[in-house]
């Protein structure tokens, strides 16, 4: 993977390539941003650039520097292949792997995903390619034990030591506390690189010791995660809850409890997104453009959304976002959000 081949970003990667070019890499970075964007990318791209043995500086142009691409160990790490390039990724048990799941057991899958998807596969994309839609992937313990294995050793080709932990926001907490030392004090001539869409759900003992590469937005230029496939479902949904039929809505919350935990929680992550905006732009006096694609819903449903029940909306929705990160059944989460819901925009 090149600079070249990211969209975008030019700030950033000219700025990672001055710092890398004066020999003040920080061994443990952060990469904030949507992987769908091309915030994988942008990870992988700088270990290229890291470990180039014939980097090129441009004269002209909006990118400073770039790595050859050509060089034996680009050519590695641009396969995903470099001896020293240790890749780290949430797992589930699948009808293969039936128990105790590790990233390892899985390497070869990843490295096909990545090179398929372009580095630009989410973590839905990913589930489906190892069909666990319906189950919550994690890093775990074995995993963080692995990482702090791998850096212990000496480097197979005398260069850097190379972690990349793909959804780094997916390690359960003992995973994290594994890491934390080797985050603190890693070892020589090593680069750990966290790659994460939500830095919120990191431990705060774990942003703290990295340092933080920010994705800027990129108005959309490239989002594989869409919101506006979520649009329509929620315009369903929300004239449902108006209609209040509970065989209608029983039909709809199994329509919506169908899709994989990950999309749930992408809908309702987007559905309390656009309940905020109504509240916040209705609240000041601005026209609230939903562009849900339904005119006549757009101009009725900001007004619904105001001071009386925003509290009750929102409470709703992360309780709703709580229970399904861990597990709880998806059918009677939505359901429960259903009538939750109803009652709130009827007290607008």
């Amino acid at each position: 993977m090149q600079f070249k081949d990211i969209v975008g970003q030019r700030d950033v990667i000219n700025r990672l390539t001055e710092i890398i070019d004066s020999g003040r890499v920080s061994h443990a970075q952060m990469v904030l941003g949507p992987t769908a964007d091309g915030s994988f990318q942008l990870a992988l791209a700088y270990l290229q650039y890291l470990c180039c043995e014939h980097r090129v500086h441009h004269t002209e142009g909006d990118l400073r520097a770039d790595s050859c691409g050509e060089c034996p160990s680009c050519k590695k790490i641009g396969s995903l292949m470099h001896p020293d390039l240790h890749l780290f990724f949430p797992t589930a048990t699948t009808t293969r792997i039936t128990s105790n799941p590790r990233c390892e057991d899985f390497a070869a899958d990843f490295r096909e995903f990545v090179l398929e998807k372009q580095g630009l596969g989410t973590l839905d994309d990913w589930y489906a390619f190892l069909g666990i839609d319906n189950k919550q992937g994690m890093i775990r313990e074995a995993d963080a034990s692995a990482i702090v294995q791998s850096l212990s050793l000496k480097a197979y080709e005398g260069g850097w030591k190379m972690v990349v932990v793909w959804m780094a926001e997916k390690m359960n907490a003992a995973a994290a506390n594994e890491l934390l030392k080797t985050l603190e004090e890693p070892s020589e001539g090593s680069v750990i690189l966290l790659v994460c869409e939500s830095d919120e759900r990191m431990l705060p003992t774990i942003r703290s010791r990295v340092q933080t590469i920010k994705w800027k937005p990129t108005n959309g230029e490239r989002r594989a995660e869409n919101n506006a496939e979520y649009a329509p479902l929620l315009v369903e949904w929300l004239r449902m809850l108006f209609k209040l039929k509970m065989k209608e809505l029983s039909t709809q919350v199994d329509k919506m409890a169908q899709m994989g935990r990950e999309q749930q929680k992408q809908f309702l992550n987007y559905a309390l997104g656009v309940m905020r905006d109504c509240f916040l732009k209705t609240a000041a006096g601005l026209p609230c453009e939903l562009g849900s694609g339904d005119q006549k819903f757009d101009a009725m449903f900001p007004s619904m959304v105001t001071t009386n029940n925003i509290e009750m909306i929102n409470a709703a929705f992360n309780d709703a976002l709580f229970a399904i990160e861990r597990n709880a059944y998806g059918k009677i989460v939505l359901m429960e959000l259903s009538f939750r819901i109803s009652k709130a925009l009827k007290k607008r």
